[in-house]
């Protein structure tokens, strides 16, 4: 396993970095009551820490072998040539569907070649109806934020019908708030995507 690389990190000096309020703890008052359905009733941020650079390497960025992504798993309900989703992870979940989609090659978004992001658009939108064929679901959201792998990838979170608090970007806080579901139920519904998605082409469950 490759050892984490000592870094002489320092402080960032840019012009925003040297405006920011670093050490200080933010005004919060205006998030309570905020967004298209408020759900929150009170919020506090800690105190911004030291902005240090360079970064720390994230998961595979210097040993692609020691990528999550790259290794044959348990969790993958489907893929195809290019592409996976992953779901069914330990500790269960409390929306109706949580999965990661991410191409079976070790790409960054910035690298992928032309034809594995050819791919992504039917594979968000296959996703997408896929996650909405379980009766609870009404909308399926898309994050990606990639700052703990070296490796593309998306995050699909089912917001529930009649749920206007999970609107926007709040979701991912919902769940992990929510407690997790029976994990029968859990495993009927990724089903219920796995099966969808394959219907069009790919596997379900390869690796069973």
């Amino acid at each position: 396993m490759t050892s984490e690389p000592d870094l002489a990190q320092h402080p960032a000096d840019t012009e925003w970095h040297r405006w920011a309020p670093i050490g200080q703890t933010l005004d919060t008052s205006r998030v309570p009551g905020s967004g298209p359905a408020p759900s929150i009733a009170a919020f506090e941020l800690l105190p911004i820490e030291p902005m240090l650079v360079p970064e720390k390497p994230r998961h595979g960025e210097i040993d692609a072998s020691e990528c999550g992504h790259c290794k044959p798993s348990k969790h993958t309900i489907w893929h195809d040539d290019e592409w996976q989703v992953n779901s069914g992870f330990e500790g269960g979940v409390g929306l109706p569907f949580v999965g990661s989609i991410s191409p079976r090659r070790h790409v960054k978004l910035e690298d992928a070649p032309i034809e594995v992001l050819a791919g992504l658009g039917p594979v968000l939108q296959r996703l997408s109806e896929a996650t909405k064929a379980i009766p609870a679901v009404a909308r399926c959201h898309f994050s990606r934020w990639n700052d703990g792998s070296a490796h593309l990838h998306l995050w699909a979170y089912a917001r529930p019908a009649g749920m206007m608090q999970g609107r926007g970007a709040i979701l991912p806080y919902w769940e992990q708030s929510m407690p997790a579901m029976p994990e029968g139920m859990m495993n009927e519904y990724i089903e219920i995507v796995a099966r969808s998605l394959a219907s069009g082409g790919g596997e379900a469950f390869p690796n069973r």
